[in-house]
């Protein structure tokens, strides 16, 4: 007999699922008697939000859902932040859970791992939760899931499987010979007529990318240089312009030179980004201001209506809708020195840096050292002092090359998995994890998962002797500092007590020959880091 939890997992692998990111538990034991023999690797996190963020920076490289199993109750409740941040980010997380047995289901007996309403306490974190109550309702749920991931806003899915269902037969159900999925959406015609029309009138014209801008830059590009306008780049679509190109605004819109320029554009078109306040109101001083004509482009309907009023609503996959747009749009630019683009870019980029603090400024020069000496690295960073630096002005050398967990929900712990999974997704790349002394004790045990998986990762662990961000925020509030200094353990000592290879940081100039030894050991390592080098006398 074929069990239902064997079926699951030749049901993931026809739906091209090669990883999956889980804690085995009692109540989930079922869904691994076929996982051994299949084409699945299991990677196993010492927590389920291990998973989860494991899941989360695997997804964010490879462009493929990340899959977590894991146990009724405290599992899945363990793996919520990560499923929120997901769920803030626009991630494809698929989360297979167990629930108690059905004949138990809503009865408050307290059997083990019972949470009241599993499903309901899941729909807050996810795109839907789905709960099995017949064998045959796990291939429409994966239908479903998947429908999600490749054609609206790829947010989390979470299914649930009553443990007593998981060893049910599954003998009379067949794989699907063929995975035919919607359509992605995309304006009408007309409506690109109408939008083509403002371009063609607009003097000063601006594009704003988002994380809903996928693929390589190209069609980034193609628009940018039809329309010569300067692209700001938001956290999550940074890269997909190069640094060197003309038009590339690798800033902030939270900073004041680049929302000058947003004020002064006549046109700006808004492209797979929320216009949400961590990207665009970091400081929350409401000083935001679109002034110009609004064209708005989103896969997600509801989100077209939020943070500010469009002239013109497009929904649509933002790389189809760009690509449709530089087909109704003339090759020769539209100003007349086919120059102004670049200019109104390279003053709002020299302006961007120079608004910096010092210590940002040097945090930006740190980062764009690791860049030079690892060319390709990928930097997964948590909420730390050069992450922040790094969102208000930093541009990696390739697509999906900088990931960090600072914006949107804003969790801590992020760093050190979600870096194990984009190794996994981009094991030819460099992998920087880019963590602070206070964030990476949230998940400090995903060192030893590193070393299990084999993720040549690079830990950079920045330390300034605790929530220094959260400490300058108080004294700016005129409030004592209370609970920002937790002590710190000697992490090399824990590092190399797991496997890893480690270096402690003694100069700033040491950095790139540093950055090298580590990476010709093939293995993971640890860095630490001392703030105080890379911090102005």
């Amino acid at each position: 007999m074929t069990t239902l939890g064997e079926f699951l997992i030749d049901l993931l692998a026809s739906y091209d699922v090669d990883r999956v990111f889980g804690i085995p538990g009692v109540h989930t034991i079922e869904l691994y008697r076929g996982l051994a023999n299949s084409s699945i690797t299991h990677y196993t996190p010492r927590h389920e939000q291990g998973a989860g963020f494991m899941a989360d920076g695997y997804a964010r490289i490879s462009g493929k859902p990340g899959v977590c199993f894991v146990i009724t109750g405290p599992g899945l409740t363990n793996i919520a932040t990560a499923m929120a941040q997901a769920y803030a980010d626009s991630i494809p997380m698929l989360v297979i859970s167990g629930v108690n047995k059905t004949q138990h289901l809503g009865h408050g007996n307290g059997n083990l791992h019972e949470l009241p309403n599993q499903s309901a306490f899941a729909e807050q974190v996810s795109s839907f939760s789905y709960s099995v109550t017949h064998p045959d309702d796990l291939p429409k749920a994966m239908a479903r899931a998947f429908a999600v991931f490749s054609s609206s806003r790829p947010r989390p899915v979470h299914i649930e499987i009553p443990i007593d269902l998981m060893s049910a037969s599954a003998d009379h159900l067949t794989l699907p010979t063929s995975l035919p999925t919607p359509s992605l959406p995309c304006p009408d015609e007309a409506t690109i007529e109408q939008v083509a029309a403002h371009c063609l009138r607009a003097t000063s014209p601006l594009l704003i990318i988002g994380g809903g801008v996928k693929g390589d830059g190209r069609s980034t590009q193609q628009l940018a240089e039809r329309l010569d306008c300067p692209v700001i780049m938001t956290v999550n679509a940074r890269g997909l312009l190069p640094e060197d190109h003309p038009l590339a605004i690798p800033a902030s819109p939270s900073l004041e030179s680049v929302r000058s320029l947003i004020e002064a554009s006549d046109l700006v078109i808004a492209m797979g980004t929320e216009l949400g306040p961590t990207d665009f109101d970091m400081y929350e001083n409401q000083g935001f201001a679109i002034s110009g004509t609004l064209i708005r482009v989103d896969i997600d309907p509801l989100q077209l209506q939020r943070n500010g009023t469009p002239d013109v609503c497009m929904v649509g996959d933002a790389d189809l809708t760009m690509r449709q747009l530089v087909n109704a749009l003339p090759e020769i630019p539209q100003t007349s020195s086919g120059k102004e683009g670049a200019n109104r870019a390279r003053k709002t980029k020299k302006d961007a840096f120079d608004e910096l603090s010092t210590p940002m400024q040097h945090q930006v020069q740190f980062l764009d050292t690791i860049k030079t000496t690892l060319p390709g690295a990928i930097i997964v960073g948590d909420s730390t002092q050069p992450v922040y630096a790094g969102n208000l002005y930093y541009s990696p050398d390739s697509p999906k090359g900088w990931v960090n967990s600072a914006t949107g929900f804003g969790t801590l712990g992020y760093a050190l998995p979600a870096a194990i999974g984009a190794q996994l997704a981009a094991p030819q790349r460099p992998v920087i994890c880019l963590t602070g002394d206070g964030g990476i004790q949230f998940t400090l045990g995903e060192l030893g998962s590193a070393m299990d998986a084999g993720a040549n990762i690079i830990v950079i662990v920045w330390n300034n002797d605790g929530y220094q961000e959260i400490k300058n925020f108080m004294l700016d509030n005129n409030i004592t500092p209370e609970g920002v200094t937790p002590s710190s353990p000697d992490f090399p000592s824990i590092a190399k007590a797991y496997g890893l290879y480690t270096e402690h940081l003694s100069s700033k100039e040491d950095l790139p020959k540093v950055l090298k030894r580590v990476q010709a050991e093939k293995r993971p390592a640890l860095i630490q880091i001392e703030e105080a080098l890379f911090t102005p006398e």
